[in-house]
């Protein structure tokens, strides 16, 4: 039973919004039921709590790079586009006025 529900508890993108909270409480909810120990509890929160840090980790990358991707098919200038003009129109004003 104990496998089953963390197989459960681990799948697609419910991980990544799981909160320390959720998980304390599903486990207390369990061990109160007598279906895991308190250590197994402990395990289980520690466990799905780290995991959980991961899935979010990994889901800001996939969609940080998908709004690239699609920015760049786009053809929409990013920050560092435009803080290079940035520059150079600085280092042009700079210029112009020492040319006075």
């Amino acid at each position: 039973m104990f496998e089953l529900i963390k197989k459960t508890m681990l799948t697609g993108v419910g991980l990544a919004a799981m909160t320390r909270d959720k998980v304390e409480e599903l486990a207390k909810e369990l061990t109160e039921k007598g279906e895991m120990t308190e250590k197994e509890g402990e395990e289980l929160v520690d466990e799905l709590v780290k995991k959980s840090e991961k899935a979010r980790k990994d889901l800001e990358k996939k969609v940080e790079k998908t709004v690239r991707k699609v920015l760049e098919k786009m053809d929409i200038a990013t920050k560092k586009d435009i803080d290079k003009i940035k520059k150079r129109l600085k280092h042009l004003e700079q210029k112009e006025t020492a040319d006075k």
